[in-house]
């Protein structure tokens, strides 16, 4: 089929190359590929990590895709990063945050052990010495999303404007969909800083708790750090502002204080796209069936780009849906509100 794909993010090239694996016809098109929210995200391949009550179909899916993504990564000759995740806090308040994650994963069947102070300082020796416990997931991964990108990019051509027919239309263009599609999403604003650390860096992922304040920070090779994120609805531009890095970057050094010596590299901010009810919006939105999204998919967009290739590709071939992430179950009179699910 003659398909074009409008949006050159991670979810959109993800698209076009499953398409094109399976023979069909594909132009991406985009302005400024690679610029949108796959160039601020942390790249956690962690759904354990980012369970949270009554999101149990968002897990199930996590976990899907997370088994595609070393297949994935091999194809485009980028790396994973296999150490796991240390889930870390600072307090006892913050303790109890980690017990309560570790209870909702015994609930879906996936426990994992909560670890004193001194477990969690054998594993990861960059976490604070003031730690008051933690838990290990071993089984989270994470990958360099800017690479995951550039690897697409090179495989998959993007043109800047593109207004021949198609039989099928796919739009990856996150937050910000056109015409009739743009209430189905809003833009939930993310902050993230980029610093670089000669020595002392983790070696897992570590997202923690310092006081109530949620922190992650992602190491990457040659001493890049990844710190985020901030979580903030609004209808302003999505710019980093101080408050926001501030408060990002007190709970990482206190968590991890090596980044104390860290090199500032950036703060950027981006828009997430969301869903009303923070699942991904994967099909028709209408019975025009010429018209597939692929969006909405929130904070997970890294963790699930493989399967919603996937899922795109399946339905352009044989018109099958997910019923959970089918567009058409949204009301399309509201956008909806958030879940209240901490970042």
């Amino acid at each position: 089929m003659k398909i074009t794909v409008r949006g050159a993010g991670i979810i959109g090239l993800s698209c076009a190359d499953e398409l094109v694996r399976r023979g069909h016809d594909v132009t991406v098109v985009d302005p400024a590929p690679g610029s949108g929210a796959s160039h601020a995200a942390a790249g956690m391949l962690a759904p354990s990590a980012e369970v949270w009550w009554r999101e149990a179909a968002l897990l199930e899916l996590g976990l899907g895709s997370l088994e595609l993504w070393p297949v994935f990564a091999n194809r485009l000759a980028v790396t994973l990063a296999t150490t796991g995740t240390i889930l870390a806090a600072r307090d006892h308040g913050d303790l109890q945050q980690v017990e309560r994650q570790l209870a909702l994963l015994s609930e879906h069947g996936r426990a994992a052990d909560l670890l004193d102070a001194r477990e969690v300082l054998s594993l990861e020796p960059a976490v604070t010495h003031r730690v008051a416990g933690g838990a290990l997931l071993p089984d989270d991964l994470s990958v360099d999303p800017r690479a995951v990108v550039a690897a697409l990019l090179a495989r998959i051509p993007v043109v800047s404007a593109h207004d021949e027919p198609a039989d099928v239309t796919v739009l990856a263009t996150g937050a910000s969909l056109p015409g009739p599609y743009a209430h189905l999403v809003r833009g939930v604003r993310g902050e993230i800083v980029r610093a670089r650390l000669a020595d002392g860096a983790p070696t897992h992922t570590v997202r923690g708790w310092v006081r109530g304040e949620p922190v992650y920070v992602v190491p990457r090779p040659h001493g890049e750090i990844v710190i985020g994120a901030t979580s903030e609805e609004h209808a302003a531009p999505a710019i980093a502002t101080v408050g926001g890095v501030g408060r990002l970057l007190e709970a990482a050094r206190e968590l991890v204080p090596a980044l104390d010596r860290a090199e500032f590299v950036e703060a950027i901010a981006r828009d997430r796209p969301a869903s009303p009810d923070h699942l991904p919006l994967i099909g028709p939105a209408t019975d025009d069936t010429s018209v597939v999204l692929a969006t909405g998919l929130y904070r997970h967009g890294v963790l699930l780009a493989p399967l919603a290739a996937q899922l795109v590709a399946d339905f352009i071939e044989t018109g099958a849906t997910d019923p959970r992430l089918d567009p058409r179950r949204v009301n399309r009179s509201t956008v909806g509100t958030p879940s209240g699910r901490p970042t």
